[in-house]
């Protein structure tokens, strides 16, 4: 189909366009900017009069809960909500039930998606079988079934020299290795940040070093190994200086954070709001702002949603035995605007984290808008403010500490290889 997006304000952080032009879309691809192309007739036109018109969103952690994990979300649902929030593609954690270890699962999960006809869905693959930390994986089978890199997810893997080998290995192919600093024994059954709530309400804590040892570790290995590695959702400004440090360097190193750190503390747990209840934990006003002005100096490669839907009876229990995660998908974009606000980011420069950046990492030729490249297209509206409300959401999982919450930003189209996939009033 043939589809022209008039009078949109265009903002590609890769091209560094900011601009109020014209696209066009044929064949499923990008066919131009700015003046209509010789013979271009248009089978649909979309007025984005006041509307700004970006690359579709790419977020580095959304987990879809296949296989295994149905009861709290399908990957019909988990679609819907992607691309209902402007998402194009997105990366899958390997802790799905049996754990993304074998090509086959990885086939069958990719064909799942494909089926579906939304977002583009980018598998991480288990770094060792069944996440145990002990054998390694086929990574370069897995590889060849769709994984973009791999993962121990939130599993720890305790022996170093494990670790090593897999950085060795993965090194020798140039794949990626994605893994969430945090040291299993010094966080043990701890469920906040150790600081002043946590004492106050009696949770069991999690100091900063649990994040900082790990991170220690891993850019040791990094160094001896060579490996790209790419580090998951720091929570501290701890963590931010040793990255900047790493990449002063000249490590191959990027790093992400969840939307949810971007914005909340340990204050925000309350009086045991299990919504808050997240891994890595919310730490306190300090690691707050350190996180946010690491990702406008760019130490922060990427802001994602670590969108992990929770049933809603693992939700209402008691602080400490309520289950860990958000839904996020929905919410990426206007927390990332209200952000560039408060931090005084450009949109050119706030946009990349959720499109070329995250693109980079995954290694895929995606998140802009240059002629030839996927028509993966996101159009919303920057004034429109509209509340967050659990029956609103097409996620399955309805937790977040956002509910409540008016936010300013709307998605109003998706589009995925030319196709409106999402639209709205």
């Amino acid at each position: 189909m043939k589809i022209q997006i008039k009078n949109g304000r265009l903002i590609d952080p890769k091209n560094r366009t900011d601009a109020v032009l014209d696209l066009f879309i044929a064949d499923g691809k990008i066919l131009a900017t700015g003046k209509v192309p010789a013979g271009f007739v248009a089978e649909k036109m979309i007025d984005a009069s006041g509307l700004f018109v970006i690359p579709g969103m790419i977020d580095l952690a959304a987990r879809l809960r296949e296989p295994g994990y149905e009861y709290r979300a399908t990957l019909e649902s988990e679609m819907s909500a992607a691309v209902a929030g402007g998402i194009t593609s997105l990366a899958c954690p390997p802790d799905t039930d049996p754990a993304l270890d074998e090509p086959g699962l990885v086939e069958m999960l990719k064909h799942r998606a494909r089926a579906l006809s939304q977002a583009n869905v980018y598998p991480v693959g288990a770094l060792t079988y069944g996440l145990k930390g002990q054998e390694l994986t086929e990574m370069a089978e897995l590889a060849d079934a769709g994984c973009v890199a791999f993962s121990q997810a939130d599993a720890p893997l305790t022996d170093t020299r494990v670790l090593m080998r897999a950085m060795q290995y993965a090194a020798t192919f140039d794949f990626g290795v994605w893994l969430r600093p945090q040291d299993s024994f010094l966080a043990r059954d701890g469920v906040a940040h150790d600081g002043e709530v946590a004492t106050r309400l009696g949770l069991p804590a999690i100091p900063v070093c649990a994040e900082t040892i790990a991170l220690a570790t891993m850019l040791q290995l990094a160094r001896k190994t060579g490996v790209r590695l790419h580090v998951c959702r720091i929570s501290s400004a701890e963590s931010v200086a040793m990255i900047r440090e790493a990449k002063k360097e000249g490590l191959a190193l990027t790093c992400d954070v969840s939307m949810n750190h971007i914005h909340l503390s340990e204050m925000d747990i309350g009086f045991f709001d299990s919504n808050c209840h997240l891994m890595p934990p919310l730490r306190n006003q300090r690691d707050r702002d350190a996180l946010r002005n690491g990702l406008l100096e760019g130490v922060i490669d990427a802001m994602c949603s670590n969108h992990s839907p929770v049933d809603e009876d693992a939700k209402q229990l008691p602080f400490a035995e309520a289950e860990a995660g958000a839904t996020g998908l929905e919410l990426l974009l206007p927390l990332l605007l209200k952000w560039a606000q408060q931090g005084k980011s450009t949109l050119l420069d706030a946009i990349a984290k959720v499109t070329v950046n995250p693109a980079r990492i995954l290694n895929i030729d995606a998140g802009h808008l240059s002629p030839g490249v996927a028509a993966d297209i996101c159009i919303f509206d920057p004034e429109r403010y509209w509340k967050v409300e659990a029956a609103a959401l097409k996620s399955q999982g309805k937790n977040t500490p956002f509910i409540g919450m008016e936010l300013q930003g709307k998605v109003r189209y998706t589009l995925v290889n030319g196709q409106i996939v999402y639209q709205t009033t």
